[in-house]
This record gives structure tokens, sequence and C-alpha cells, in this order.
């Protein structure tokens, strides 16, 4: 086995290692920048269909979407900056990172169909596997890890 120091080794049954697709887009925070996030993710989504051979069915490729949007919308609100997204993919799982100017970290509120806004952790939560949030020396990261479900034939 290849010892690879700066990127996932993933086992393929050869030796060489195989890198995850990675892709990041960069946002000012200008009208248009969600719906832009959004049309990235499902290019990377497509580009993973391709190098990958990953087979997403309609419900992970929504909810990568969904992630995307609420991550990004959160960026955008709260940060005093530009943001930047980060996806990172094999054919199992998606890993979808925001990184923004704004060391405050988001609060997930306890659940209540009542309240009007402040879901979009919630629904993140929801949806990924596996959810954190980080302090990074320009502000922070929130990262959320998606299974993708492949397609039935039916």
């Amino acid at each position: 086995m290849i010892d690879h120091l700066d990127g996932a080794v993933i086992p393929t049954g050869f030796d060489v290692p195989v890198e995850p697709l990675r892709r990041a887009a960069h946002y000012s925070g200008e009208q248009g920048c969600i719906a832009d996030a959004r049309s990235f993710a499902a290019l990377f989504l497509d580009q993973l269909r391709t190098e990958w051979c990953a087979r997403i069915d309609d419900r992970s490729d929504g909810a990568v979407q969904l992630v995307v949007s609420e991550l990004v919308t959160n960026a955008d609100r709260h940060s005093n900056g530009p943001y930047i997204l980060e996806l990172v993919g094999t054919d199992t799982s998606v890993t979808v990172s925001v990184y923004d100017s704004s060391s405050a970290l988001p609060r997930i509120f306890p659940r209540n169909p009542e309240r009007i806004g402040r879901h979009g952790l919630e629904i993140v939560h929801a949806l990924a596997e596996q959810v954190s949030v980080e302090r990074v020396p320009v502000g922070k990261r929130v990262r959320a890890v998606l299974p993708l479900g492949s397609e039935t034939s039916g």
C-alpha cells in the first residue's frame, strides 16, 4: 500500500491512491450567490457520477442540494465577508463544508414546529450522517457528511 500524506487513501484493489473529487467555490455574498452555490453543487454531483461512477439517487441529490443551500444561506446571512463552499465526494458520500469570516458558532434550536425560521441546522442534522462546527483562523467551518444512495431500478 502506498502512504499518501495529503489526501485520503481509498482502497481500490490497486496499489494506487485514489483521491476524492474535491471542488471549491468562493462567493462574495452578492445577490444570486446562493443559487450559484446550488448550481455548483449540481455540477459537482454530475462530475461525481462521471468520474467516480457514483450512483446517486434523487433523494441523495436533493439532500446535498438542500444542505448546500442551508449552509451557504447561513454564511451569507451571518458572516461579515465572503465565504467558501468546498465539496468533497466519493461514490459513497459527499462532504459539504462552508467557511465564513464569522467566529460566532451557529446554534441548533430545539425542535419547535411553531417557530418561524431558524430551522437550517435542524434540517442539516436530519440529512447528514455527521455535522461539525469548528473555528478556523479566519472564522469558522461548518461541515456536513452525507451518504449517497444508489438509484434503484424499477
